[in-house]
């Protein structure tokens, strides 16, 4: 890498991408260890045909928002800064973020059934984030690769415990890499995907469903859970706009190392 082809903004973030890399890295903790261990005896308990209805509706929930023109025509930023990106992404972020949480106590006060309906709202908002945030790093979501990189990035964000360094390293890879790529989504794991979701959010959506608490916990669940979002999209596609141009800038000529991330 040479610093001098980088600038001041994209050195600082560097450095913070890194900081937040070896986060991601580090073991689990024991409470972490012990709620997986409590879903998946939970899990284990639930019939394979409630899981594999499940797959598929979450499935279809998701294609449904891949492939709507709407969600995945947003306008790409061709050439910008990446400070003057991520101060659009962060500006965005603060109207999901309300939005989500709006959702969250509407659906939270109505109870049940209310509450119940969260779940794909929730889901539709922030896939519709993560669209955003592609597009506005330079990115074409009507590319089917970048629709599956997105899929990626949100199962990150709401990690298994036992898989998310694996995730982590497949997107640092992922140019590196293209042969890896699922074909197209039906050889996405939805299964893996769907049962990691939702064990991230089990005992949040539950308390959601108590009368009289349910429309705080919906606020303020889903205004966590977009900035969750929010953080990790931003590592990813920093991490891979700056592979990107150190890439450009080793064909050009202009530097004799590679961006390390």
């Amino acid at each position: 890498m040479n610093k001098k082809d980088f600038s001041h903004y994209e050195l600082v973030q560097w450095r913070k991408l890194q900081t937040w890399q070896r986060k991601m890295e580090q073991p689990h903790s024991k409470t972490s260890r012990f709620s997986k261990n409590i879903q998946n005896k939970i899990n284990r308990l639930i019939p394979q045909k409630i899981h594999d209805a499940l797959t598929t509706i979450i499935r279809k929930m998701v294609e449904t928002v891949l492939f709507t023109s709407e969600f995945v025509r947003p306008p790409i930023i061709l050439s910008s800064t990446l400070e003057s990106r991520e101060t659009a992404v962060a500006r965005r972020m603060e109207f999901y973020r309300t939005t989500a949480a709006a959702e969250g106590g509407i659906t939270g006060w109505g109870g049940f059934l209310a509450a119940m309906a969260d779940f794909p709202l929730l889901l539709t908002i922030k896939l519709k984030f993560l669209f955003d945030i592609a597009s506005m790093y330079g990115y074409d979501t009507n590319k089917l690769s970048e629709r599956i990189y997105l899929l990626y990035v949100f199962q990150l964000a709401f990690p298994s415990p036992d898989r998310k360094i694996n995730t982590l390293t497949h997107l640092s890879l992922w140019a590196q890499f293209p042969e890896t790529l699922p074909a197209g989504t039906a050889d996405f794991e939805w299964y893996q995907f769907q049962q990691d979701y939702r064990d991230y959010l089990d005992l949040a959506k539950l308390l959601q469903m108590i009368p009289g608490i349910g429309a705080g916990v919906g606020l303020v669940v889903n205004y966590k859970l977009l900035g969750q979002l929010y953080e990790t999209a931003t590592m990813c596609y920093r991490m891979r706009w700056l592979a990107d141009k150190s890439r450009r800038t080793l064909l050009s000529g202009k530097t004799d190392g590679e961006f390390h991330l």
